[in-house]
């Protein structure tokens, strides 16, 4: 199973961003969770087989939220419990 980190930069808090990642993951096999961080980014965690993974994030840069991404930082992640669900985080 591949899991990674994405933090994404821009204005990317107060415009839903949370919900449609959400509800993108509904559509694949990928286990997870996304959050707002204090300093303004977006943290989404996302893991699932490397196919699945890769095409959740793809889907994410082709929605109406590339428009607000300006950056993305990205890290490969090992789990030590697999995750369950895909939930929006306070």
């Amino acid at each position: 199973m591949r899991a990674v980190q994405i933090n994404y930069e821009g204005r990317v808090q107060g415009v839903g961003f949370r919900y449609a990642a959400k509800r993108l993951a509904q559509e694949y096999d990928v286990t997870g969770s996304v959050r707002n961080l204090p300093d303004g980014r977006v943290e989404l965690l996302a893991a699932g087989d490397s196919d699945e993974v890769e095409a959740f994030l793809s889907a994410i840069r082709d929605s109406n939220l590339a428009g607000h991404i300006q950056r993305e930082e990205r890290a490969t992640l090992t789990l030590d419990t697999p995750l369950k669900g895909f939930q929006i985080v306070p």
